[in-house]
């Protein structure tokens, strides 16, 4: 007889219809890299639109749930601690390649370690020799684009700083919802990410509505794929599936993403980035597979 399946059993496969969910959010956050690169809208702009409308969309499910006061306390920060991530990745995937960037975004897991370490966590001793593997990629990744030009080099570091509050989103993200449903946390959540990134967008004089068709159907394509398909997606298993899991299944954003960037916008990462990702993505594997589920957020990924 199977186990009942519980979030507790890291390894332990999802049911079908949370495969299938997965698999939809692998592939709407994999466009997102691909069609925040091809979107000339300034960034402080596709951050509000995006979320905005991901919050409109998730809004009528919310309003059928209480809210908890405290959860929303937690959701209006994890939303203003995605502003920040948004902000390093979208700006990483205009200065470096696709499929660099995804990669380096994946170190969340590793960040969200070294945070639950540093809460007074533990983090079992195998995981560390992941967390070495990934360091060495980000090494090869940044040392490669460094020779190419500074601004893909930035672009590596606004990343790798994405990583980080996007741990940190997760972190935040789970507290809110132990008491709100993930319709309701995402509705808040999307919000203040939003209002976070306007009043920014407007003191840096970016336009807000004058803009090509164009870029109305790219940020069309962000808010149904990335944001609704991809962040609500991920959201909607973790209350089910294993974070663990989750974070392993959340790898594949990253040849998805670089595939989507080769066809979309004909995007090849320099031959030297190749194996440098592969080593981030072992690594990362390494950290969640090795980590209790407690100590291993997923990596949900904003992107």
């Amino acid at each position: 007889m199977s186990q009942p399946l519980s979030r507790d059993n890291h390894t332990q496969i999802p049911a079908r219809p949370d495969l299938i969910r997965l698999g939809l959010g692998i592939i709407g956050i994999g466009t997102s890299g691909p069609l925040i690169a091809m979107s000339a809208m300034p960034v402080l702009t596709l951050i509000f639109w995006r979320n905005l409308g991901g919050s409109l969309m998730t809004a009528p499910f919310a309003l059928r749930h209480r809210i908890d006061r405290t959860g929303a306390k937690w959701a209006i920060f994890s939303g203003i601690v995605l502003a920040l991530h948004f902000i390093g990745f979208f700006l990483a995937m205009r200065m470096t390649t696709v499929a660099a960037g995804t990669a380096l975004v994946a170190l969340q897991p590793i960040f969200a370690a070294l945070f639950v370490k540093l809460t007074g966590g533990d983090i079992p001793s195998r995981a560390w020799m992941g967390m070495f593997v990934s360091f060495g990629g980000v090494l090869l990744i940044s040392g490669v684009d460094l020779q190419i030009s500074l601004r893909a080099f930035l672009g590596d570091v606004a990343a790798i700083i994405s990583a980080a509050l996007a741990a940190v989103y997760m972190l935040v993200g789970s507290k809110a919802q132990q008491t709100l449903e993930t319709s309701t946390y995402t509705a808040i959540c999307y919000f203040f990410c939003a209002i976070t990134a306007l009043p920014m967008a407007l003191i840096a004089g970016n336009q807000i509505f004058s803009f090509e068709a164009r870029e109305w159907w790219i940020l069309l394509g962000l808010i149904f794929g990335a944001q609704f398909l991809g962040h609500t997606m991920f959201n909607s298993v973790l209350k089910r599936v294993s974070p663990a899991v989750v974070s392993l299944i959340v790898f594949f954003e990253v040849p998805v993403s670089a595939i989507l960037a080769m066809w979309w916008m004909d995007q090849r990462p320099p031959l030297g980035v190749v194996p440098g990702i592969a080593l981030i993505l072992f690594g990362c594997a390494l950290v969640v597979l090795r980590t209790r589920p407690t100590s291993a957020p997923s990596k949900e990924t904003a992107e």
